[in-house]
């Protein structure tokens, strides 16, 4: 099985759709802009995290669209939160 290794445009491009859409999921009024950047730094953390533990595997575009999902899902609840 051949692995592929995600390089810094991809995991921008699939963090930043991942975090577009968690926004959308999760209904919020932070903007397209914030939702991206939740997305891709949600991903980023998500991602190495659950490598640590050997969750997920380490190579992938869809288990770090999934983690950049749950992880971005998770910093905009945190947001919304510290918004309050």
């Amino acid at each position: 099985m051949e692995t592929i290794q995600l390089g810094w445009f991809w995991m921008i491009v699939i963090g930043g759709f991942a975090g577009w859409l968690a926004g959308k999921f999760m209904q919020t009024r932070f903007g397209v802009l914030m939702n991206i950047v939740l997305g891709i730094v949600g991903s980023a953390v998500a991602t190495t995290l659950l490598r640590q533990f050997n969750i997920i595997p380490e190579d992938g575009r869809l288990a770090f669209f999934v983690t950049g999902f749950l992880g971005a899902s998770l910093l905009i609840f945190v947001a919304r939160l510290v918004r309050r």
